[in-house]
C-alpha cells in the first residue's frame, strides 16, 4: 500500500468486535473496473488464430479476466478502509478462536464448497485447525461438529444460498459469523440479516461472468475467493505462531513430510550432527611412534623421546609396544639426559590404561567419569594424565586418549 496514509484508528469504524454497526460511514461502494488488457503475447504470436471463436483466444481470455478480477480485489483491499477493518478483524477473531482450543468451520454449497474445502486444507497445513461442514448434512445430524468455542466461515458469492439460510437459524448468536461474498456491505448481505457477531469479508469481482464469458459459470469469482482465503489463512498462521515462537514455515514442513514440497523441506534443513564418540577424538595407537635410542647408545634418553613426539602426529611415543607416554607427560620432560624406562613415572604400561568403547560418546564417557570421581571411586584410576584405551568392535584397544581430552585439565592434586 505505497502512499497510502491511513487515518488514525480511531476514526475508522469501532464497533464492539466481531460486529459491525447497522449504520455504517458512506464508503465507495465499487471500485472503478480495470481494464481488461490481454498479455501482449496474444498479439504477437502467429500461431493464434484470428477469430474471435478459436478455443485458445477464450482460455487466454480466462487468464486476463481472472488475472483482472485478483486486481480488483487487490485494489479493493489496498484502498477501501471498511475491507481493511474487515479483513483485520477476521483475522484476529479466527486467531482468537484458535487460541481459546476452538476450530473454523467452513461451509459452503456447489463450487463456493469446494473453494471452501482447499481453504479448510490450507488451513490445517498451517497449523490452524479447521474443518469443512456441508450445510445439508449439518441439518441432518452433523450440526453437532460446531461447538461453542468455534467461529463459521461462509463462503456464498449471491450471500443468499439457500442451504446457509436454512443453517443460520441453527447458529448460536454467541458463535462469530464471517461470511464471504460479492457484497461491499453487510447491510446488503441476506446472510447477516439482523444477526449480531458477524461480519462481511468482501470478494466482488469487476464483472459478472456473464458479461465476461456469457456464461455464468463460477470463474472469476471462485478465483477471488479462493485467494481471499489463501491471504486470510496465511495471515491468521502468522499471527498465530508468531505470538507462541514459531513460523508458519516450521509449522508447515512439520505438518507436510510426504510428496515433493516434503522431500524440499527435508533437503533444507540441517541433519542433526551425530555426537562425537570417543573414536573421533583419539589417536589410532599405530600412530604413536616409537622412540628409538641415538645410535651406540645403550638406553634412551629424554631428548630421544622429544624427537619422537615431534614426528608423532598427535605427540604420543611409544616406549615399547605395551608401554606409552602421552603427549602431556613428554611435555613435562625437563631433563633431556634423563633415562627414559618403562619403570618411568611418565610412562604407563598397557594394563593401566583405562578401557572405553569407541562407540561411546564423549559426552557419556565425560558423565561416567565425573561421577566416578565425585563419588570417590574413580580417584585411584581416573587420576590426571591417565591414558583411556579406545576398544574397538573386535574387543580390542586400537585407539588412546589422555582423561583431559575429554573432561578438561584436571587440578595438580588429581
Amino acid at each position: 500500500m505505497a502512499g497510502l496514509v491511513l487515518p488514525a484508528r480511531e476514526q475508522l469504524p469501532t464497533p464492539s468486535s466481531p460486529s459491525f454497526p447497522t449504520q455504517l460511514p458512506a464508503v465507495q461502494d465499487a471500485i472503478p473496473p480495470l481494464p481488461m488488457t490481454p498479455p501482449d503475447s496474444v498479439q504477437s504470436t502467429p500461431n493464434i488464430e484470428k477469430s474471435a471463436k478459436s478455443p485458445i483466444k477464450l482460455a487466454l481470455k480466462v487468464l486476463s479476466t481472472e488475472r483482472a478480477g485478483l486486481a480488483h480485489l487487490e485494489n479493493l483491499y489496498q484502498n477501501n478502509l471498511f475491507a481493511q477493518e474487515a479483513l483485520s478483524q477476521a483475522i484476529d477473531q479466527i486467531a482468537a478462536t484458535f487460541n481459546n482450543g476452538g476450530k473454523l468451520v467452513i461451509t459452503g454449497v456447489g463450487k463456493s464448497g469446494k473453494i471452501g474445502q482447499k481453504i479448510e486444507a490450507t488451513f490445517k497445513s498451517l497449523g490452524v485447525d479447521a474443518t469443512f461442514l456441508y450445510p445439508t448434512d449439518a441439518l441432518h445430524g452433523d450440526l453437532g461438529t460446531i461447538k461453542q468455542n468455534d467461529a463459521i466461515l461462509m463462503i456464498s458469492y449471491s450471500g443468499s444460498t439457500g442451504e446457509l439460510l436454512a443453517l443460520l437459524p441453527h447458529i448460536s448468536d454467541n458463535i462469530p459469523l464471517i461470511a464471504m461474498t460479492s457484497h461491499i456491505h453487510p447491510s446488503s448481505c441476506p446472510l447477516l440479516a439482523n444477526r449480531g457477531n458477524s461480519l462481511l469479508l468482501p470478494a466482488p469481482i469487476h464483472e459478472s461472468e456473464k458479461t465476461s464469458f456469457r456464461i455464468s459459470a463460477p470463474t472469476t469469482s471462485t478465483t477471488v475467493a479462493l485467494a481471499l482465503g489463501d491471504a486470510l489463512a496465511l495471515a491468521v498462521a502468522q499471527k498465530v505462531h508468531t505470538a507462541m515462537g514459531q513460523s508458519s514455515a516450521e509449522v508447515f514442513q512439520l505438518n507436510h513430510p510426504g510428496g515433493a514440497i516434503g522431500a524440499a523441506a527435508a533437503a533444507l534443513v540441517p541433519k542433526p550432527a551425530a555426537p562425537v564418540s570417543m573414536s573421533d577424538i583419539a589417536t589410532p595407537v599405530e600412530d604413536a611412534t616409537f622412540a628409538i635410542p641415538k645410535p651406540g647408545a645403550l638406553s634412551l634418553t629424554g631428548i630421544d623421546v622429544l624427537q619422537a613426539a615431534v614426528r608423532s602426529p598427535r605427540g604420543w611415543v611409544r616406549i615399547s609396544p605395551i608401554h606409552i607416554m602421552a603427549p602431556r607427560r613428554v611435555q613435562q620432560l625437563q631433563d633431556t639426559a634423563e633415562i627414559i624406562s618403562c619403570l618411568h613415572p611418565a610412562v604407563i604400561e598397557k594394563q593401566d590404561w583405562i578401557s572405553v568403547l569407541g562407540s561411546c560418546p564423549v559426552d557419556e564417557a565425560k558423565q561416567w567419569i565425573l561421577n566416578m570421581r565425585k563419588q570417590g571411586r574413580g580417584r585411584t584410576f581416573l587420576k590426571k594424565g591417565t591414558v583411556l584405551g579406545i576398544v574397538d568392535e573386535k574387543n580390542e584397544v586400537s585407539a588412546v586418549a589422555e582423561i583431559e581430552d575429554v573432561v578438561g585439565e584436571l587440578p595438580e592434586e588429581c
